[in-house]
C-alpha cells in the first residue's frame, strides 16, 4: 500500500512543532517541508492512520492555524 500525501498551511512558526508532535506518533506520519516562506508542509500518511492524524491535525487546529494547501 501506498502512502497518502496530503498539503497543509501551517504557521511556518509552527513547523518544528508539529514535527515534534507527529514524531511523538512514531510511524503513522512523516512530515516535509515544501516551502518554509509559505509554510507548506507535506503529510505522507501510513496507511491506515488516517483517521488517527485527522483527529491530531483537528486538535492542533483548536491552537495553530492549519489548513489544506493547492
Amino acid at each position: 500500500m501506498n502512502t497518502i500525501k496530503k498539503y497543509f498551511r501551517v504557521d511556518r512558526r509552527k513547523i518544528a512543532f508539529l514535527k515534534f508532535i507527529f514524531e511523538a506518533y512514531d510511524g503513522i506520519v512523516t512530515i516535509t517541508t515544501v516551502d518554509p516562506d509559505k509554510g507548506v508542509v507535506q503529510l505522507c500518511i501510513a496507511p491506515g492512520c488516517e483517521d488517527d492524524v485527522e483527529m491530531i491535525l483537528q486538535d492542533l487546529k483548536k491552537d495553530i492555524l492549519i489548513e489544506p494547501a493547492d
